[in-house]
């Protein structure tokens, strides 16, 4: 990674792109075998103007990441590429991904590829997020990995003995979606009622509050409201921050519901780690609330997990931050494409 202005140039060393493109913004890095970003950049997207502007938007930020790191596209051995929503992965091909209106039924990998003149992968966001974390993240030292990207839904990534668990129609690690209420449930958009998303998401926590509020609760939040000020988790957190009784139970119910879907990955494929990452972590171990919240996880954990499971698990937050989806996608790529490499990512074509 650079330090302070300095950039580390290795053009005989193998070098991997990464790509990990958001609802707004996209997040693109040059990282090397070791897993270090040699140069990275976050710039808004184009993807709403339409499919070659967003392409053209794609290809920019590259060229310019290669061109600040000291590298050369000689030195580039494959591209990784992550994407929100439903995917084939083998075919390289986006199905439904949120926020990207006019990308449905797009062979993203190849029209990639053919941009580049370089072997590509295409990956689901979170799972590539969970393979960046696994690599050289929160869970570099263990063995399996259940991940979850906590933000205005919940996405999922599992990963086992160095392979992402992607299932036999690239929708394995959706574990945002496994119901947890089933009578009664909260209403999905997807037909999926009583979902986890639907519980311990931010827009779960916007709309548990919004009625709450509606019910007559008391709460610092009614007068920020009424001043003009936006409702959103961190308003919320604020809230709680400052000693709001409501505020605070909203996030820790949030994190009730996040310990029941921990156990329920837990008791399926116990998991040596389970992190935590996203925009919604309540400013993790650095602040009381994040701390509080993450210690709520676990004491659910503890109350409801076979007792061995509760014990030897370890749940924390994720440390790469939003570096992680760029750095995973490159991870796949490298997994995919480097020379004489000893393993394959089971998802990969």
């Amino acid at each position: 990674m650079r330090n302070n202005g300095q950039v580390r140039a290795a053009n005989h060393a193998n070098h991997y792109v990464g790509i990990d493109i958001g609802g707004t913004s996209i997040n693109v890095g040059i990282v090397d075998d070791a897993g270090t970003p040699l140069a990275k950049q976050s710039r808004p997207n184009r993807l709403r103007e339409g499919l070659d502007a967003g392409l053209q938007r794609i290809e920019e930020a590259v060229g310019r990441v290669i061109e600040e790191s000291g590298t050369d596209w000689d030195s580039i051995v494959g591209v990784g590429v992550a994407a929100p929503g439903t995917m084939d992965i083998p075919a390289g091909i986006i199905f439904h991904p949120f926020n990207l209106p006019g990308w449905e039924n797009l062979p993203l990998r190849d029209l990639l590829a053919e941009r580049f003149g370089k072997p590509t992968v295409l990956q689901n966001d979170a799972n590539a997020a969970a393979y960046g974390e696994y690599w050289v993240g929160g869970a570099s030292s263990a063995r399996s990995l259940m991940f979850w990207t906590l933000g205005t839904g919940i996405g999922g990534g599992i990963v086992i003995e160095g392979k992402l668990l992607t299932g036999a129609h690239s929708h394995g690690g959706e574990c945002g979606h496994m119901i947890v209420q089933m009578d009664g449930g909260e209403p999905s958009p997807h037909g999926i009622h009583g979902a986890l998303e639907l519980y311990g998401s931010a827009l779960s926590l916007v709309r548990r509050c919004e009625q709450q509020l509606a019910d007559g609760r008391i709460s610092v939040l009614s007068d920020w409201i009424s001043q003009g000020r936006e409702l959103d988790p961190k308003l919320i957190a604020e809230a709680a921050e400052q000693g709001d009784t409501l505020a605070d139970e909203l996030i820790m119910e949030t994190a009730r519901y996040l310990g029941i879907g921990s156990i329920n990955m837990m008791h399926t494929i116990n998991p040596e780690v389970v992190l935590l990452g996203g925009a919604m972590t309540f400013g993790r171990n650095e602040t009381a609330l994040g701390r509080r919240f993450l210690a709520k996880i676990k004491q659910v954990v503890r109350d409801h997990a076979f007792p061995i499971l509760a014990e030897k698990t370890v749940i924390d937050y994720a440390t790469l931050g939003a570096d992680a989806g760029f750095i995973g996608a490159a991870g796949c790529a490298r997994e995919a494409f480097r020379p004489n490499s000893a393993h394959r990512l089971a998802a990969l074509p």
